[in-house]
């Protein structure tokens, strides 16, 4: 799950010291930093994490095949969103974990892709291992990030994850139409609640930018 850190960023230009106003191209990393403290970049992930749940859920007769491949684009898409929000961190100690995870959906993904026709003991294992590590460290980012908005509703979707991860890896599924489903239900409720977070902190910048907003001047007299 995709979680900014840190407090709420200013919005608007950022100005230098003397008051200029500082152009939109910068150093990479606060880019990236930027992009990932970005309500809608939350709500992209959100997006792309309920895309494909739809797809494998009205779609339950597609084959293994399918379902691999579906799987492979969403952990390939999602990595690519872990990574840039990994910069959103305050400190290269609080990146790391991000990084290794985004690094894991990645490696997922790739897996997935590169041999589609494996088996359904193979592919559950790969999702259980992703849900399951996504789970424990997300976890931990709600736990350790007491300014996070909607801390509950990052922790609920962190807990279920940890669940999914452990069901899929303890009871083996028998039918690629089981696993289907439990995919895509999982899918569309992480991505209805990463679209909450992706809201709430919409309006925690909201009201940063409204805490920031200079007043009038005052009155002299």
């Amino acid at each position: 799950m995709t979680v900014s850190r840190g407090p709420v960023p200013p919005t608007g230009p950022e100005h230098t010291p003397g008051g200029a106003a500082a152009g939109p191209l910068g150093d990479p990393e606060d880019v990236l930093a930027r992009l990932g403290r970005s309500w809608t970049w939350i709500l992209g992930s959100a997006v792309a994490t309920l895309v494909p749940g739809i797809v494998v859920l009205v779609w339950p007769q597609g084959t293994l095949h399918v379902l691999a491949v579906v799987v492979g684009l969403y952990l390939l898409v999602i990595g690519v969103f872990r990574f840039v929000a990994a910069f959103a961190r305050e400190g290269a100690g609080e990146r790391l974990p991000a990084l290794l995870l985004a690094l894991l959906f990645v490696l997922a993904g790739v897996l997935c892709l590169r041999n589609p026709l494996q088996t359904i003991a193979a592919l559950s294992v790969i999702v259980g291992v992703v849900w399951l590590v996504s789970g424990i460290l997300t976890l931990y980012t709600a736990i350790a990030a007491k300014e996070l908005p909607h801390r509950g509703i990052v922790m609920g979707v962190a807990i279920l994850g940890i669940i999914a991860g452990i069901v899929v890896l303890a009871l083996p599924l028998q039918s690629a139409l089981a696993l289907t489903r439990l995919v895509g239900v999982w899918l569309i409720l992480l991505g209805v609640a990463e679209a909450a977070v992706a809201f709430a902190w919409r309006a925690a910048l909201h009201k940063g930018e409204r805490a920031t907003a200079p007043h009038g001047p005052e009155p002299t007299g």
